[in-house]
Formats: C-alpha cells, structure tokens, sequence
C-alpha cells in the first residue's frame, strides 16, 4: 500500500499555545483514497513556567520540553534546574522571570502555604501573571485553599486547576502519574496535552478543590496499605517465612496490590531512599483528617493510620520514603 501525506501542517495560535494538526489518506489496491484515520492529531504547544523543582517537579518539567513546550523552571535552591536545562528548558531567576510571557504556569511545591506563597506574594504568579493564563496546581495541599485561591484566580482573569498527582518518584521519571483534576471543564479541555505529557491515567473529577479531595482519600489509601504491608512483614519474619517468596504469594492473589509491588524491595532490603518522603505523608494525612472533620465523616483506621505516620515523622523518619513506616512496625515491636 502506498502512503502519501494529503493534509498539510494547519496551524493556529490561541491562549493556550499553538495546535498543530495532521492527517493522512491512504490508497486501497483499487487505487481509491480513504482516510486512514477519521481523526486529527493534536499536539497542543506552550510556553510554560514550572515553579519546584524537586523530586516530582523536576522530570515533570523535563518531559515537557520533550514533548516540545518551552519551558522555564524556578527553584528556591537554584541547582535543581539542571535536569531541565540539560533537556533544553530554561532556568528562571525568579518566579516573575519565569511567569512573564508564559501560556500555563505550574506548580509543584510541599505544602499550602507555599502554594499561596508562590500565587500571592509581592513577586508572586498573580502579580505577573496574564489574564487568560492557565495555572495547574500539581501539589498536595487543602481542598479548602485551593478553593480559596481558584476564585482569586478567577477574579483576576486566570483559570486555575488543582491537579494533583499519585504515582511518586518512578511516576514522575516514566510520565506514568495519575493525576486527579479539579477545576472548569474548558481549562481541563486545554491543559490535557500538558497532562498527558506527565501523566498516564488523567480524570477530570469535578470542580475547584474536588482534584485535592480526591487526592486526599488516595493518600488514606496509600498509607494504610503501606501500614498493613509494613505489618505483614514483620509478623513474617517473625515467624522464619522466606520473606520474598511469601510477598511473591501474596501479590498474585486479593491482597496483591500497586503499593506492595512497588514497596516490597524496599522492605525487603530495608533501603528507604525518598521516592515520597514520610513528612510530605504526614502532611497529607493532616489533611485528610482535618477535611474529614469538616464534613462530619468518621474514619477510624484514617485516624490510627494518620497517627502512625506522625509517630514515625516525629521519631526522625520523616526524610525516608514512606515504605520506612516498616521502622515504626519494627520499633513498636522491639526489632528496631
């Protein structure tokens, strides 16, 4: 079958960047055209500027410069932009050098306030920022908050998505994140290219502050299934099982889980270099709980997990990879 181009490059800019659309036909062995596919390929271009660089921001930001966004990247600790200058991106000297000119703004930093930090201050998104940007919250932090600071958005003529993710460190490296999102449906609608850049299972949830609800109950999730791993191990070894083909076992039937695929070596081995730090955990099931409170919902085991994980942040574990909960089983069994 012969093959040849019929369409030719359209473009067309918008607030969003610029799309370009392809298309071709193919000749069936009668010599007759048909379209090969009924659909356009899309491939929306920007200029982003992508505030934390850390862990998850970083090969964030690298893969869309290889996706063909122009990025620029601000960190507090200036030597994080190197991964992205190395791919291509630019590094900013501040967030107001970053945000000028820029289509998309994104965010991922630690916590609330340093969302509202980097959005509100003096030299902050909002005070450079263009009516029309969109800006996509990628971090963690109070459905409450981001409420709050979408309709300030929205005051100033921004659009605004909270855009957590789940998937963690390896995540971020394959673009394998799943990102739950909250906000309009048209903001949504543009920012899916950048999504789908970063992310492998991407779901508009519902409006302003839904994506961090969501979030929140992954995070309960997560660390229970951590907790309850962590204490399958020890009552293992406890008992002399070949610890790796007992998880073997385990993971081929009900009990297998993402959590215990991807955290096993790390119990196995007792190694917890950060891929998601028990603090930022911590952290998260502060708001897991607080949120629950508001809304009059009662979550034991949220409750008891939510300690657990203050017990190992307070007991100087908060730096390790939230798999060293395996620790705080340990200690609470005299094995540590």
């Amino acid at each position: 079958m012969e093959t040849r181009a019929t369409e030719r490059l359209a473009r067309e800019t918008r607030a969003s960047g610029t799309v370009r659309a392809t298309g071709t036909r193919t000749r069936d062995p009668r010599g007759r055209d048909r379209r090969e596919s009924n659909r356009w390929e899309r491939n929306v271009v920007s200029t982003i500027a992508f505030i934390g660089l850390g862990i998850m921001g970083s090969p964030m930001a690298v893969h869309l410069v290889r996706a063909g966004h122009t990025v620029a990247g601000y960190n507090r600790s200036p030597g994080k932009t190197r991964a992205l200058t190395e791919a291509g991106g630019r590094a900013a000297a501040s967030i107001a050098d970053a945000v000028t000119g820029a289509d998309v703004v994104a965010l991922m930093v630690p916590d609330s306030p340093d969302v509202r930090a980097v959005l509100t201050g003096d030299d902050g998104v909002f005070a450079h920022a263009a009516p029309g940007t969109l800006i996509i919250d990628f971090s963690s932090i109070r459905p409450d908050v981001t409420r709050e600071l979408a309709g300030e958005a929205a005051a100033r003529g921004l659009r605004y998505l909270d855009a957590p993710v789940s998937g963690g460190e390896a995540g971020a490296r394959n673009a394998a994140l799943s990102i739950m999102v909250g906000g309009e449906s048209d903001a949504f609608a543009a920012a899916k290219p950048i999504f789908d850049a970063v992310g492998r299972t991407v779901v508009h949830v519902g409006p302003s502050g839904a994506g961090q609800t969501v979030k929140a109950a992954n995070q309960l999730i997560v660390a229970a299934n951590i907790e309850a791993l962590a204490e399958a191990v020890v009552f293992l070894r406890a008992y002399g099982v070949d610890l790796e083909a007992a998880l073997d076992v385990l993971g081929g039937g009900l009990a297998g889980s993402a959590v215990l695929a991807q955290k096993r070596g790390n119990m196995l081995d007792h190694a917890f270099e950060p891929g998601f730090r028990i603090a930022l955990h911590h952290k998260d099931m502060g708001i897991v709980t607080s949120a629950a409170r508001e809304a009059g919902v009662v979550l034991p085991l949220g409750a008891l997990v939510a300690q657990l994980v203050a017990a190992a942040n307070a007991s100087g574990d908060g730096t390790l990879d939230h798999s060293a909960l395996l620790r705080g089983v340990e200690r609470l069994s005299g094995d540590l």
